[in-house]
């Protein structure tokens, strides 16, 4: 596979990665066996750049991937976050239950929680995974500082911030990568964030690149999603607006067909065509499916391709709001959908 330098620090990784959160929680039941075995062959397929954060399964997934790093740390890049508050024991039987603390303290806790589950001296990068408005970005970025000059992280990631947050913190800071999401039905981040992040050579890490699913053509309705799914939080999964936004795929089975390739590569693909400076890390837990996202780096787009994606998918073309408007922490960003 391919690697890419991550902003402008040394750090080089696969040019695909893969996202670790639906193997804790989010998407149905757990599986730590199959997630193994699908970490080790994501390995073998020469994926080497790893997504988590402290709060997926409530620590679960750092603990996981501390069981696949062992041996083969020094030949991975290994993201995680901070900033996300969430009730530990789950008691109230929501696994969405949280709030946000950006403070100092918080994240220097955090940080040594991740690195003791992690079983590593270091986190290649790591990411204010939400920010609050009331603390600025140039505070949050000097107590991150303060952890790379501790040796305790390499590089400074970004999660949801605005185009003028990004800027900001980059004063204070250089910024390795920006995280947000991004893919054919959520392109929003073109309008300014993109730029923003070519402007001072930064990273952009896409999350959810298929859509969380969607864009693969395998999510026929809401009721053929485990009844724990957080996609039926989400308005863009409930009937009327999945019926619609199911309409848009509809015009991209051709193209598949053409490519010889599925649904879920042809997003890939146009996501990995379309800037070498832009990451995406699909998630997933089984095998069969992170061969086949591996797979879209061999599908080839030529410009008239892209375009017509791009015409069949404009920004705003989904039906719905990415997060419901009552989900703490939802992105707050002006030319983000909700």
């Amino acid at each position: 596979m391919d690697t890419i330098q991550l902003g402008k620090t040394g750090l080089r990784c696969s040019a695909q990665g893969l996202g670790c959160m639906g193997m804790s929680e989010f998407y149905g039941e757990r599986d730590d066996p199959q997630s193994l075995r699908t970490l080790e062959r994501a390995y073998e397929l020469g994926v080497t750049h790893y997504d988590t954060a402290n709060v997926y399964g409530r620590g679960h997934n750092e603990t996981l991937l501390a069981q696949f790093i062992r041996g083969k740390r020094d030949r991975l890049v290994l993201s995680s976050k901070f900033g996300i508050v969430r009730d530990p024991s789950g008691a109230n039987g929501s696994t969405h239950d949280r709030d946000i603390d950006n403070s100092e303290a918080y994240m220097t806790s955090c940080c040594e929680a991740s690195l003791k589950r992690l079983g590593t001296d270091v986190i290649d990068l790591y990411y204010v995974h939400r920010t609050r408005p009331d603390v600025p970005i140039e505070d949050t970025m000097g107590a991150l500082a303060r952890l790379v000059e501790q040796g305790k992280i390499r590089a400074i990631g970004l999660s949801e911030v605005t185009a003028e947050q990004l800027r900001r913190a980059h004063r204070v800071h250089p910024v390795t990568a920006l995280q947000s999401e991004y893919s054919l039905w959520t392109r929003e981040p073109e309008l300014s964030v993109l730029p923003a992040c070519r402007e001072l050579g930064v990273t952009f890490v896409a999350y959810s690149p298929l859509g969380r699913g969607f864009l693969t053509g395998a999510i026929a309705s809401a009721q053929a999603l485990d009844p724990s799914d957080f996609r039926l939080t989400s308005p863009r999964f409930r009937d009327e607006n999945l019926e619609k936004n199911r309409l848009l795929l509809q015009r991209l089975q051709s193209l598949a067909a053409t490519k010889s390739c599925t649904l879920g590569q042809l997003a890939l693909a146009w996501l990995l065509g379309r800037d070498p400076a832009i990451l995406p890390i699909p998630g997933t837990k089984r095998i069969r499916y992170l061969e086949e996202n591996v797979g879209a780096c061999a599908v080839r787009l030529d410009d008239a391709e892209r375009q017509q994606l791009e015409a069949w998918l404009p920004i705003g073309a989904a039906a719905g709001t990415r997060y419901d408007p009552s989900f703490q922490g939802a992105p707050k960003a002006p030319d983000e959908p909700r």
